[in-house]
């Protein structure tokens, strides 16, 4: 499946790339330096170009508030779990939460990320239907399992699709919500899509309202609500940390080794055979004939793991200049720990979103690949990053910040709890708990498990109810925003395009 080929192990580029100076050295000097000099856009200040696409002109929504803004607070809970007991899999609750039928915050809660704004954007298509009863069964073919919160209390009913533990880890992930949140998770029915693509094909709901369906991505052909996939809270088949801890852990290994002392060159692992693209990734390897300063590794994850992944430390993958994102068969949940390197992560084309996703700008977080020549797009991004540190560092920077502080677990909770509220809304009946459902709490998933999938359930476990309240809810985009956002994605695409071309006049 496409996730298995996604995250990369560690590797030593074993080529020489061709001198940069002889490459490059005039297209920068006396094209591509003047050229941008003179039109102050793709590599103008990185934060003038995200700040100008997230807060275009006229855009009325909530300020981002400081973070030491004093906001409503309540007496932390512990939670805890004891797997002692002889019936510790059976699911009893020890407190009652207090009923919250649907969320509110507190007047000076801190707003939340721009890109929760497509929370409403993924719940469009029922805005002015709702959502029925019937609407949710109607969806049972496209579902792993089907999810009812009711009275704080977890129910799941699961159907097909159980591929690794990702219905274990995204039920896990939902329970911590509850349990973050008490009383906070409202009474909710939903279906769950736990497989690599996305199922709910717009061209088959042109006329009709479409079943809603919650899935780790989609794109601009399906209408699968998004929502945070089961790596945040651990990996176990390929010893992928939970997400909190890794990131402390990839925050500490960029501080260790400075981008300047990195190797120069492009870096990416994966398995290659899952999907085309990564497949024609291969071509853009060091060769005897050319250098595309690329370094392309092919993972053999059986291998990997006889050799108890010793060569896939993530936090210890850091040490190129430039990263690669490629899709796999859909979306790749590799993304967040390619782009929280600190280094700039070189994009290639993917029709593929998650959740995060749409917070990232073309140009500040990124530099954008196509397609079509990417090997040559790959050489042009890094002989321009070499010639130019201050603005590559800038990007690197930018993209790690963006993971550090927009995308940490605290915002990964409050994203599902907002959109788990805003669609609870929707919701034209009241839910109740299927026949042949299963109670779940965090004795029945955990006390069971393996031994290597226990070890990442109690170390993504939160350990007390949340003090704070979530963050603030922004508002809608309006048309003129998005038509914004996507001009502006369109003109950082060919500014590249621009850089390729005049570098293939030398």
């Amino acid at each position: 499946m496409a996730m298995r080929a996604q995250l990369e192990g560690k590797g030593k580029g074993n080529g020489k790339g061709f001198p940069i100076r002889a490459v490059i050295g005039l297209f920068v000097a006396l094209s591509v330096l003047a050229f941008f000099l003179s039109n102050n856009t793709f590599f103008r200040s990185s934060e003038q170009v995200y700040q100008q696409t997230i807060n275009p002109p006229n855009a009325k929504r909530p300020d981002r508030q400081t973070s030491n803004l004093q906001h409503s607070k309540t007496q932390p809970i512990p939670i805890t779990l004891s797997c002692e007991s002889p019936t510790a899999t059976v699911c009893e609750r020890r407190s009652t939460p207090m009923p919250t039928p649907h969320l509110t915050t507190s007047y000076n809660s801190p707003s939340c990320p721009e890109y929760f704004r497509w929370i409403h954007d993924d719940l469009r298509h029922w805005k002015s239907t709702g959502i029925t009863r019937e609407m949710i069964e109607n969806a049972h073919e496209y579902a792993t399992f089907r999810l009812v919160v009711l009275d704080g209390r977890v129910y799941v009913q699961e159907y097909y699709g159980k591929f690794m533990t990702r219905n274990v880890f995204s039920l896990w992930g939902i329970l911590q919500l509850v349990n973050r949140y008490p009383g906070r998770v409202p009474d909710l029915d939903l279906m769950f899509n736990c497989m690599d693509q996305p199922a709910v094909k717009s061209f088959e709901y042109n006329s009709s309202t479409p079943p809603p369906v919650f899935h780790y991505c989609n794109n601009d052909k399906t209408w699968d609500i998004l929502f945070p996939d089961w790596s945040f809270w651990g990996w176990p088949e390929i010893n992928i940390k939970p997400w909190a801890s890794l990131l402390k852990e990839m925050k500490e290994a960029n501080e260790e080794m400075k981008w300047i002392d990195r190797e120069p060159y492009a870096f990416w692992r994966g398995n290659p055979h899952m999907g085309g693209n990564r497949f024609d990734l291969l071509k853009c390897n060091v060769t005897n004939e050319h250098d595309w300063n690329a370094r392309i590794y092919a993972q053999d994850w059986k291998q990997e793991e006889k050799q108890g992944f010793r060569h896939s430390d993530l936090a210890r993958q850091c040490d190129n200049r430039y990263r690669i994102y490629v899709d796999g068969l859909a979306w790749s949940v590799s993304q967040k720990y390619i782009m929280a390197c600190n280094s700039p992560t070189l994009f290639l084309d993917t029709p593929w979103i998650e959740f995060f996703q749409r917070g990232l700008v073309p140009g500040h977080h990124y530099w954008p690949i196509r397609g079509n020549n990417k090997c040559r797009a790959i050489k042009v991004a890094v002989d321009f990053g070499n010639g130019h540190h201050a603005e590559a560092q800038a990007m690197g920077k930018a993209s790690s910040d963006f993971f550090q502080e927009e995308v940490k677990m605290d915002f990964v909770y409050d994203y599902m709890l907002h959109l788990l509220t805003e669609y609870a809304k929707l919701l034209r009946f009241k839910p109740s708990v299927p026949e042949n459902a299963t109670e779940l709490c965090l004795e029945s998933i955990a006390c069971r498990a393996p031994t290597n999938v226990k070890k990442f359930l109690l170390e993504s476990m939160e350990k007390t109810t949340h003090e704070a309240e979530p963050c603030s809810l922004p508002p809608p985009f309006t048309t003129e925003e998005l038509q914004q956002m996507q001009e502006r994605k369109a003109n950082a695409a060919k500014e590249v395009a621009v850089l390729e071309e005049e570098a293939n006049k030398f």
